[in-house]
């Protein structure tokens, strides 16, 4: 055990390498990026892993998520589980925990509790602003990161005075496509896996993270760093003195209703969305099919699945019994 992580040692220290080893870092999300992370993580000695994610293997995941192989996409195994037994193999000093749940106000405190650093690579806004509030309540460092196409984003939100993950997106212009409308490359996950799991490192060593907006394009070269600080807000619901914290108390849930008879789920987004339709139905081309499209709907079908999918942000998934299947398949698409 002392030579392994010797190479490392000789850049954070000693002293930093026993911080590595002694810390819990929660990761929500096992798709590309959580995988990716996952592993630079287990390399590196990190103590305690939690790794959550609510989904299953496919075999369309295998071009960018790195942990998983045919055989786990044949048997349909829970990403988190996957994961879990490959990082094991890796790392047998590793303490893991495998958590096939899907993230809500209900949960989060209790699966943050104790964390270090917790690492977004979720694939949704909802869950990112519940994890964010949990993070900023209970002072625990949290790593935003994103990617699609071939652009990357991190952010951390790591210090009272500087913005919280709500103060920037609620003044920032949101990305609306996915990896499932727009494609994505597998090298842009690798760039925002390593910033976010530098930024981890850094934490855990005690060395000083600068909350900056980083964003990158592998594919043309152009890179960003954004100095964020004006962006906070004194008001902001998620992190100002008196916050409310709309998405750790579940206000701005998103709900999610089996339609009795008809092997379908609905789902009525927490806040109101306002999508425009006849623009997404021709981003979307390529991505789905048989699409009808009118100013009040798009119904199309994407993955085996017919959706029906409203300007309100509501949509009806037909085909499917399982609410955190239905969930996956909405966000994939309306991020």
């Amino acid at each position: 055990m002392q030579d392994r992580y010797r190479k490392q040692e000789l850049f954070i220290g000693k002293e930093g390498q026993m911080q590595v080893e002694g810390s819990k870092i929660v990761l929500i999300g096992m798709g590309a990026l959580g995988s990716a992370s996952a592993e630079m993580l287990v390399r590196a000695g990190i103590g305690e892993l939690v790794l959550i994610d609510r989904d299953y293997v496919e075999l369309h995941n295998l071009q960018r998520q790195q942990l998983y192989t045919e055989e786990d996409a044949a048997a349909y195994l829970p990403k988190a589980l996957a994961a879990a037994e490959r990082l094991q193999a890796i790392n047998q000093h590793v303490k893991l925990h495998a958590v096939i749940e899907n993230i809500d106000h209900h949960n989060i405190e209790q699966l943050v509790e104790g964390a270090h650093v917790i690492l977004d690579a979720t694939d949704n806004f909802e869950t990112r602003f519940i994890v964010n509030d949990a993070a900023t309540k209970h002072g625990i460092p949290y790593i935003y990161g994103a990617c699609v196409g071939s652009y990357g984003v991190t952010y951390p939100v790591v210090s009272k005075e500087a913005p919280c993950l709500h103060c920037l997106l609620e003044q920032l212009p949101q990305q609306s496509e996915t990896c499932d409308t727009a494609g994505i490359i597998s090298p842009i996950v690798q760039w925002v896996a390593a910033m976010q799991v530098t930024q981890a490192l850094k934490i855990l060593c005690h060395q000083e993270v600068t909350p900056e907006l980083r964003a990158f394009d592998i594919w043309t070269g152009d890179y960003t760093t954004v100095n964020v600080q004006r962006l906070q807000d004194p008001s902001c619901r998620s992190c100002s003195t008196y916050a409310e914290r709309p998405y750790l108390n579940g206000i701005s849930q998103t709900k999610l209703d089996m339609l009795c008879g008809r092997e379908a789920v609905h789902i009525r987004p927490g806040s109101k969305k306002s999508l425009d339709l006849t623009a997404l139905s021709k981003q979307w081309v390529s991505a789905v099919e048989h699409v009808t499209a009118n100013e009040y709907l798009l119904a199309f079908h994407h993955r085996g699945h017919r959706i029906v999918l409203f300007a309100d942000g509501r949509a009806i998934i037909h085909g499917v019994d399982d609410i955190n299947r239905a969930r996956s398949l909405y966000d994939s698409l309306v991020g």
